[in-house]
């Protein structure tokens, strides 16, 4: 759907999208490790988006809900009621905080996140290593002492 949107808003030079990723995105070692793996497939499209189209005019917004009190939760077995109610949003609360966020021109909005500044600290150090994760030879703490 994000792709066919892209389609139709790119000779447009303007659009929104909004996919809705969640917090297991960026938390792979909790829960059901196949749902965590899809957000973070939506997340990573999300950003891929933003970079390409951003420029030309289209927004692009994900959104990294924790636990929110839907019925995904009866559809999947769970039992919601089995976390902490502090760790459940009620949807209502969420998708407002989300349209906040997204009128605000918030690619990522983690909307349980009481300081922004720490997933812009994440994001931060993800990119830094970005001139070291592809060279022409492995790092030097992965040579055996025979080649040193």
């Amino acid at each position: 759907l994000a792709g066919a949107a892209a389609r139709a808003f790119t000779p447009r030079k303007t659009g929104r999208v909004i996919n809705v990723a969640s917090v297991l995105a960026l938390v792979s070692e909790r829960f059901n490790p196949v749902y965590n793996a899809s957000k973070a497939f939506v997340l990573s499209l999300s950003q891929s988006m933003q970079n390409e189209l951003g420029p030309i005019g289209v927004k692009v917004q994900a959104v990294l809900p924790g636990a929110t009190r839907t019925e995904i939760w009866s559809r999947a077995g769970a039992d919601i009621s089995a976390l902490p109610p502090e760790m459940v949003m009620g949807v209502d609360e969420m998708v407002d905080a989300a349209l906040v966020g997204f009128d605000r021109d918030e690619a990522v909005t983690i909307p349980a996140l009481p300081d922004a500044a720490e997933f812009e600290a994440f994001t931060q150090a993800r990119l830094k290593m970005g001139p070291n994760l592809s060279r022409d030879h492995a790092a030097a703490r992965y040579h055996t002492a025979a080649a040193a």
